[in-house]
């Protein structure tokens, strides 16, 4: 190769790396710095949703409660109805059995109150998810409650999948054909957040595991039916889909069991990170597997410095999941 070609390509690459280390960091909690992780450009909203215009499918994944994942989220879904004005928003957030409160909320057959009380809402939906629920509701767009019912998971989390066989026909018909189907590549990520790669440890601990597994697929698995059902019954829609970054970061999760029913879908998936350094370019490249486009938001405050006080507040609340029924 020419020493003068080499050169050119040498300038290109240069010039990619120092406009990737030119991104600006998130100034705030509210901030969100949008990145191509294929070349390292940053992206506005508007130039976002323009990519995303033919989109089946858009899944947006969050850190629950950051600002700046919800601010993201808000954004785009306007963004992308502006060019695409027919919708429908989908939320982790929202169990499948409270889709009739939701509706009745978006009808305008009751208040917001009402609805927090009814459908069970998460404790942040006035703080994060009101925007997301007011745009669609004041322009009359579907909101798809997208989620298994939290007892059932909580219960086959508890004592295992065969406790789907003494559900009632009411809640049965909130959940999937196939509410297990998983990927071996999603098995491994899990056990390996879990357990830190150390394993599941003796026969009870691989049990428990398992048993845990099992509700994360079930989550999983009727986010999946879920979305796949409102591009059924709302064709030509574009469906913006809301959840924890875990379910579909690296297109594993609710991403490829969607995927596995419905290989002719196009699905776009945008995955916040935290930067860890002050190299945003290489920060960029490690994580360009987790998403079709990725967002830069701070880091959340750490919860505890007192290691003692983290194990105590976290085995509170095991044991307030554990004190609820499953019978």
């Amino acid at each position: 190769m020419k020493p003068a070609l080499i050169a050119v390509i040498l300038a290109l690459l240069n010039g990619c790396m120092n406009m990737s280390a030119a991104l600006p960091p998130p100034q705030s909690q509210y901030d969100a710095v949008i990145v191509n992780p294929v070349d390292g450009k940053a992206m506005t909203i508007d130039e976002l949703a323009e990519r995303l215009m033919k989109t089946d499918v858009v899944v947006i994944g969050e850190y629950h409660g950051h600002h700046g994942s919800h601010l993201l989220q808000s954004r785009l879904q306007q963004a992308l109805h502006r060019q695409r004005p027919a919708q429908v928003l989908s939320m982790e957030q929202f169990d499948a059995n409270h889709q009739k409160d939701l509706n009745r909320y978006l009808a305008g057959e009751m208040g917001e109150s009402e609805l927090i009380e009814d459908s069970e809402a998460w404790d942040n939906y006035r703080a994060s998810y009101r925007p997301l629920v007011e745009y669609a509701r004041l322009n009359q767009q579907p909101v798809i409650a997208a989620n298994a019912p939290a007892r059932v998971v909580r219960c086959v989390g508890r004592k295992g999948p065969d406790y789907l066989d003494q559900l009632s026909q009411e809640l049965q018909q909130f959940l999937p054909d196939e509410p297990f189907m998983d990927t071996a590549s999603y098995r491994e990520k899990f056990v390996d957040t879990m357990t830190g790669s150390h394993g599941t440890g003796t026969d009870a601990m691989s049990e428990r595991m398992s048993n845990r597994y099992q509700a994360q697929l079930l989550r999983d698995n009727t986010m999946a039916s879920r979305i796949l059902e409102a591009t059924q019954t709302y064709p030509d829609h574009q469906i913006v889909h809301l959840t924890g970054t875990f379910h579909s970061e690296e297109r594993l999760g609710t991403v490829a069991l969607l995927h596995k029913r419905a290989p002719g879908l196009s699905i776009a998936v945008i995955s916040p990170i935290f930067p860890d350094d002050e190299d945003l370019s290489k920060m960029i490249r490690e994580n360009r597997h987790k998403g079709d486009i990725l967002y830069v938001i701070q880091p959340l405050p750490v919860e505890f410095v007192d290691e003692e006080r983290g194990r105590e507040a976290m085995m509170e609340r095991f044991r307030r999941s554990s004190s609820k029924p499953c019978d």
